[in-house]
């Protein structure tokens, strides 16, 4: 799933290549996709490309044909959503359930440059909104604090009082947004906390921490992605990657077996050298979680 430092990635390689640029045609390939009906996504013809932004994992492309009436495309690529860039594309209209692509806007002129929007294996998550604000998204105004702009004595406040798990409130969009799975294993083996540690319990040096590692992690993914194309940006997040998505690999910073914990529809990892004392975490679809 794209993270913060790929949405913020997606929208500079957008404002690089798509800002001035006016919509040709725009191709809707599942309507199922589409979450809003007003305005109807064919009021973007004409309309030229101002801007890109982010909102936590969200992506927005920003449009406008005269000052006061702009329209926001917003996007949640979800699990297995991506952005792809094009310099030409076919001009005859997708057919509604084939293939990845979901949703083509055709810039300057039909088949020409632009982009898609895709998503890959059966579950289809990705949703694509066409509002005049993004508050407007209930997943937008929802969002907490973003977590690359977090400052140390914010995220304490956050911390204070939570029951929770790091790992769960780390990917919770309401309490911090922009990080997901991958960078969240990343975030707590940087400052060597136990996933399962209780957020609010926490001691002063531990959410110090905490804090540095945030802003070490997302701050490197996002000098390493910035820049990159639209194509390249995946195999830049893997390969910055430690623990996450390594089960079984050692861990480069003390050498020990990178675990997993399991659940129904996810995984974490995990080094248990460096986080729980040396102490595995139980697999908790067979045994109770060790704390």
């Amino acid at each position: 799933m794209p993270e913060s430092p790929e949405i913020e990635a997606l929208a500079h390689h957008l404002r690089e290549n798509a800002v001035y640029r006016p919509v040709a045609r725009v191709d809707v390939a599942s309507m199922s996709a589409v979450k809003t009906f007003d305005p109807p996504v064919t009021s973007l013809v004409g309309r030229v490309v101002t801007g890109a932004a982010r909102y936590g994992k969200f992506l927005s492309v920003e449009f406008a044909d005269r000052p006061g009436e702009e329209l926001h495309l917003v996007t949640h690529l979800s699990r297995a959503g991506w952005l792809r860039w094009h310099e030409t594309a076919s001009t005859t209209p997708p057919k509604p359930g084939r293939g990845p692509l979901e949703f083509r806007v055709h810039l300057d002129t039909v088949g020409g440059p632009g982009f898609d929007l895709t998503e890959a294996g059966t579950q289809k998550r990705l949703a694509v909104y066409l509002v005049r604000d993004p508050q407007e998204i209930p997943g937008v105004a929802r969002l907490g604090p973003d977590a690359l702009t977090l400052g140390r004595d914010q995220l304490a406040e956050l911390l204070a009082g939570q029951g929770a798990r790091l790992k769960t409130l780390l990917v919770d969009q309401k309490t911090i947004a922009g990080i997901g799975n991958a960078y969240s294993d990343e975030i707590l083996h940087t400052a060597k906390l136990s996933p399962f540690a209780v957020a609010g319990r926490l001691p002063e040096e531990k959410i110090d921490a905490l804090a540095v590692a945030m802003h070490a992690v997302l701050t490197d993914a996002v000098d390493r992605s910035v820049g990159q194309g639209a194509a390249t940006l995946k195999g830049e997040k893997r390969s910055g990657l430690r623990v996450h998505a390594r089960t079984g690999l050692p861990c480069p910073v003390c050498g020990d077996t990178v675990r997993e914990v399991s659940f129904a529809d996810r995984s974490f990892q995990y080094c248990p050298t460096c986080q729980t004392g040396g102490k595995p975490l139980a697999d908790r679809r067979l045994s109770r979680l060790v704390r």
